[in-house]
C-alpha cells in the first residue's frame, strides 16, 4: 500500500471511529431543553430559570445521572419573541433530539409553544402561575393555577383588609385578561358591584405610569377601602411601583397586591416606595425550612454570588425537574408517553416544608402564600394556607369552563371532559 492511499484509509478510518464514539456518547447522554428568554422584556425574569436548571441538571450529574445518563442542557433563547418560542421549541425537539423542556414564562409563550409540543408529542415543564383554563397531555403546569394564587389573594384582601373597591392591573396579553376574567367574576359573586371594579392593560415594557396611576388614586377616593390586583408582567414593573411612590400611593392607602413580582424583580428596585405592598406566591426566599435554606446555599454557591435571591418560578422549576426525574426512574425510560402516565401522583418535596403532588390534571399540590415587601427586598409572610391546595385546571367561575375537569390517567385521558354532556369537549 502506498504512503499516500495508506494515509487516505487511516484518516476514512479515524473519522468513523469518531462519528462512532459521537454517537455512543450521544446515547449515553440525555438532553434537557431550557428554552427561556436571555434578552428583550422578559430577561428580567426568564435568565434566573436557566441558570435554576443548569444548577439542577449539575446537581443531578453529581448524583449520577438519570437511569444511567449524563444529563446534557441545551440552551436557546426565544428573546421575548412570542413566535420565536415555537421555532425554538421545534428546534430542541427535532433537531436536538432533546427528551424534556423546561421554559416559557408569560402565557402567550406557552400558547405559541403548545402546538409543537402536542405534534411532536414531546414535553413541557411550565414553572409560572398563569391563568388556568387549560389542560395539554405534553404540558406539566408547576406554578399556580388561579385557584391557587388570584383567587386567595383577593380573599385576604376582603376579609384581612375589608377592601371593597378593585382595581384590576395587567399587562396586555392572555393571562392578565383571562386571569382578570375570572377575578371579575368571582368579585361580583361576592357582591362587588361593576362600578367598583376598574379594569386597565398596558402593553409590555409600558413605562409612562403617570395617568394611570393617577386614575388609579382618584378611583380610590370614593370613601371605600381600593385595592390594586396587579397582572403586570416583566420589566414594565419597575416604572409603576415607581410612580406609585412618585404620586405618594402608599401601602396603607391603596395595597398593591403582585401575581409577577418576587425577589428577582425586587432586587433591581429600590424598595422604598414598595414597602407594605404584598404579593401572592407559593414560596418565599424568607420561608425557614432546612430544605430551603439548602436550596440558597447551592444557588449562590452554583451562581458564585452570595447575595442572589431565589424566588417562586425557581421553585417550581426545582419542583417541576425532580418529579420529571422521579418519573424517569419509574418509568425506566425518558419516553414521553412512559413519562406521560408514570409522573401522575408523583410526590416530591417543595421547599416550604411540605410536599408537591402531580395531579392527574398535570398541575400540583402547592401551598398559597401571602408575603409583605420589605425594605431588605424580602418578603414577610403575612398569611398562608393551612395546608397544599390542588391546582384546578378549569376555573369554577366562568361559565365555559364550570362543567369541565382534566384527568390524563387512562382510559380518560382527556383535558376537557364535560360533566354535563358526559363527552370530552377537546382533543384527546
Amino acid at each position: 500500500m502506498s504512503s499516500k492511499m495508506f494515509k487516505s484509509t487511516f484518516a476514512g478510518v479515524a473519522v468513523s471511529l469518531a462519528l462512532s464514539f459521537n454517537a455512543m456518547a450521544a446515547q449515553d447522554t440525555i438532553k434537557v431543553g431550557v428554552l427561556h428568554s436571555l434578552s428583550g422584556t422578559m430577561a428580567i425574569s426568564e435568565t434566573t430559570l436557566k441558570d435554576t436548571i443548569l444548577m439542577l441538571v449539575e446537581e443531578q450529574n453529581k448524583k449520577g445521572g438519570v437511569l444511567g445518563k449524563k444529563l446534557e442542557a441545551v440552551v436557546v433563547d426565544p428573546a421575548s419573541n412570542w413566535p420565536l418560542f415555537a421555532e425554538k421549541a421545534r428546534e430542541l425537539i427535532e433537531k436536538e433530539k432533546v427528551d424534556v423542556v423546561f421554559g416559557g414564562w408569560t402565557s402567550v409563550s406557552r400558547k405559541s409553544m403548545l402546538p409543537v409540543f402536542e405534534e411532536l408529542n414531546s414535553l413541557l415543564f411550565y414553572p409560572v402561575q398563569y391563568e388556568g383554563e387549560e389542560s395539554s397531555k405534553n404540558v406539566f403546569y408547576t406554578g399556580a393555577a388561579p385557584n391557587q394564587q388570584a383567587i386567595p389573594a383577593v380573599d385576604y384582601l376582603m376579609n384581612e383588609l375589608e377592601v371593597e373597591r378593585w382595581v384590576l392591573a395587567g399587562t396586555d396579553y392572555v393571562y392578565p385578561r383571562t386571569t382578570n376574567k375570572i377575578l371579575e367574576a368571582y368579585l361580583e359573586s361576592k357582591g362587588v358591584a361593576k362600578s367598583d371594579i376598574m379594569i386597565n392593560y398596558t402593553p409590555f415594557g409600558h413605562s409612562d405610569w403617570q395617568s394611570i396611576v393617577s386614575d388609579i388614586k382618584k378611583f380610590g377616593a370614593k370613601g371605600k377601602k381600593t385595592a390594586v390586583v396587579s397582572t403586570i408582567n416583566g420589566d414594565a414593573n419597575v416604572p409603576f411601583y415607581k410612580e406609585l411612590g412618585a404620586q405618594g400611593v402608599s401601602a396603607e392607602d391603596i395595597p398593591v397586591v403582585a401575581f409577577s413580582v418576587g425577589e428577582e424583580e425586587l432586587s433591581g428596585m429600590d424598595t422604598s416606595p414598595l414597602v407594605g405592598h404584598l404579593a401572592a406566591w407559593n414560596y418565599f426566599m424568607s420561608v425557614d425550612t432546612d430544605e430551603n435554606a439548602e436550596f440558597v446555599e447551592k444557588w449562590q454557591k452554583f451562581i458564585k454570588d452570595e447575595d442572589r435571591v431565589s424566588n417562586d418560578p425557581m421553585e417550581a422549576s426545582y419542583i417541576g425537574f425532580n418529579m420529571w426525574v422521579e418519573a424517569a426512574k419509574k418509568a425506566g425510560t425518558t419516553d414521553s408517553e412512559a413519562i406521560q402516565q408514570a409522573i401522575i401522583g408523583v410526590t416530591v418535596p417543595n421547599l416550604s416544608g411540605g410536599y408537591a403532588t402531580m395531579m392527574p390534571n398535570h398541575h400540583i399540590t402547592k401551598p398559597v402564600l401571602l408575603g409583605e415587601i420589605q425594605n431588605d427586598g424580602q418578603f414577610e409572610v403575612v398569611w398562608e394556607t393551612t395546608g397544599v391546595v390542588a391546582g384546578d385546571a378549569w376555573s369554577n367561575f366562568l361559565p365555559g369552563s364550570k362543567d369541565l375537569f382534566a384527568s390524563w390517567l387512562k382510559p380518560l385521558e382527556c383535558g376537557s371532559f364535560n360533566v354535563a354532556t358526559g363527552k370530552c369537549a377537546g382533543a384527546k
